[in-house]
């Protein structure tokens, strides 16, 4: 297992085995381990470079999760959309769907699927416990989702080794190969 990986899995799992307070309802704390999955995403995302030595892609994340969740929270005062619990009208955009996948999304665009289905795993989860806590409608969270999959394709550019060379070991059953590949 890749060190990236386990980072990404090492912050997940800190925030899911969160135990809600006393006395809250079960749907409560879905919504505080899914507050909870959206502040580690964004951390995690950035260990994730910073062990990658990948200082643009800090720089891309960083404008990527501005933007969606800035775009969220703008939208949230012009649009008045009551949430599902009648507790306030800032339904619309999701901001904490919007916190979980910016992020999700970049890890997807910079690194690849490797790194972004388990991201997009826990972003779901997000917007589910957005959904079921009644603090969102299910559009909240597609919302902040588009978003932070149209800011990604503008801002994130893919993730290329240092120097353009690459390595691998591959074996099958029958034989093993080694390959270098320099790209200029």
């Amino acid at each position: 297992m890749q060190t990236g990986y386990r980072i990404f899995l090492a912050f997940a799992l800190a925030a899911a085995l969160g135990e809600p307070v006393l006395g809250q309802t079960k749907d409560k704390g879905v919504a505080d381990v899914g507050t909870g999955i959206a502040i580690v995403l964004p951390v995690a995302a950035v260990g994730i470079s910073y062990y990658k030595d990948d200082w643009t892609g800090i720089e891309q994340l960083a404008l990527v999760t501005g933007a969606t969740v800035g775009t969220a929270l703008i939208l949230k005062q012009v649009v008045r959309e009551q949430r599902p619990d009648h507790s306030d009208w800032q339904s619309f955009p999701s901001d904490t769907a919007a916190l979980a996948f910016a992020p999700a999304q970049y890890l997807w665009d910079r690194y690849g699927w490797q790194y972004g289905l388990p991201a997009y795993a826990a972003a779901g989860f997000v917007g589910y416990s957005r959904v079921v806590s009644d603090e969102h409608h299910w559009w909240d969270v597609a919302t902040s989702a588009g978003m932070a999959w149209g800011y990604s394709y503008l801002f994130t550019s893919r993730y290329h080794l240092p120097y353009n060379l690459n390595t691998g070991i591959y074996v099958t059953p029958s034989a093993a190969f080694v390959s270098l590949h320099y790209s200029w």
